[in-house]
């Protein structure tokens, strides 16, 4: 390519209207889209469908073995073409862990604007991707592309558990408590990048959170005490928390104080800073959720922020809670928190 024909540079948040798990619909809006098919379909060994809102679809394949499989793809949520294909990687397997499995393989999904997008960057955002493969052990084995206006990426991930080790959203029981695996803010930190306020400290956080693996939910998937398993994403810790007690028929208590929230985050959150999804996660799914009149509008707006590649979310036996803390700790999650209790009552979310 000649100088006269070089790209000029562009950021790639810039291309994209929305960013990362803020880019995913409303779950109102997708629930209404949804209604009809999510129905339980005659089919023996499909484990996990539709019906419950899962993280995954997993088909028996005999007393051995069950097939997760999954897709996850997103706009950027940073401008780094690398970094960013870190992030939907990772944010893609976590829902074969979210299940209790382990991932065996990746297909890529590639959506980029041709015209606008210097091979080099294209190049280097598949790059980031196959960089977690490795990290994971598994093989970036094909995919599909296509010339899109905004850039897209992200995996379709396969993954494989034994049956009776499945982990599904719809297991708690009541007195379960609830663990939170990471700490809550990439919305937060990811509006305040494209905003310019970003400090390189809270980037460097952002970055560390996103690209952890959380490879410590097959590990989890082997202790009796956890009956279900879930990870927060797009709709917020409320709302992934409202699909558990949605699956398992019961309510939930939050302890905001126990709540990890991403230091880098905390005082942009307090400013009222977030992504447009915050708004639409509380439209959708607010009246279902009973605060507490001591907590402030911050409070309440970052357990409905959307993350990107969030943590997961464990309901235990509450004599299993401490083991799980320690298998999460050991994996190098050092903010996981006991955050609440599940109990018996309708599908509602209760935060003092």
């Amino acid at each position: 390519m000649s100088e006269a024909q070089v790209m000029p540079e562009i950021k790639l948040t810039q291309l994209s209207h929305g960013g990362g798990c803020g880019c995913k619909i409303a779950p109102s809006l997708l629930q209404e889209i949804l209604g009809v098919a999510k129905q339980k379909l005659p089919f023996a060994n499909l484990m996990v469908g539709t019906e419950t809102s899962d993280d995954a679809a997993v088909y028996r394949l005999n007393d051995q073995q069950a097939i997760i499989a999954t897709t996850d793809f997103f706009m950027p949520i940073v401008d780094d073409p690398f970094d960013f294909g870190r992030i939907a990687a990772t944010n893609a397997l976590s829902d074969v862990y979210a299940m209790g499995g382990t991932p065996i393989m990746a297909l890529a999904i590639v959506g980029m604007p041709i015209s606008r997008l210097p091979v080099e960057t294209i190049r280097s955002i598949l790059q980031g991707g196959e960089a977690v493969c490795e990290a994971a052990g598994i093989p970036l084995a094909g995919g599909h592309s296509i010339d899109s206006v905004e850039p897209i990426y992200g995996l379709v991930a396969i993954g494989i558990v034994h049956p009776e080790r499945l982990k599904k959203n719809s297991g708690a029981q009541a007195g379960d408590k609830l663990i939170l695996g990471k700490g809550l803010g990439v919305g937060v930190l990811a509006t305040a990048f494209k905003k310019g306020m970003l400090t390189a400290e809270a980037y460097a956080q952002m970055i560390a959170t996103t690209t952890q693996l959380n490879a410590v939910g097959s590990e989890l998937s082997g202790l009796q005490a956890v009956h279900a398993l879930t990870d927060v994403t797009g709709f917020g810790l409320l709302g992934h928390l409202l699909e558990l007690c949605r699956g398992s028929g019961l309510a939930a208590n939050l302890e905001f104080g126990r709540v990890p929230v991403l230091s880098g985050a905390l005082p942009l959150a307090q400013q009222g800073i977030g992504p447009g999804a915050i708004e639409r996660n509380l439209a959708s799914y607010g009246h279902e959720v009973d605060f507490s009149p001591q907590l402030e509008n911050w409070q309440r707006r970052v357990l409905a922020d959307a993350q990107t590649s969030g943590g997961l979310l464990v309901a235990v036996a509450p004599e299993g809670a401490e083991e799980v803390l320690s298998a999460f700790r050991h994996a190098g999650f050092m903010q996981a928190e006991i955050i609440g209790t599940m109990q018996r009552g309708a599908t509602r979310v209760t935060v003092s």
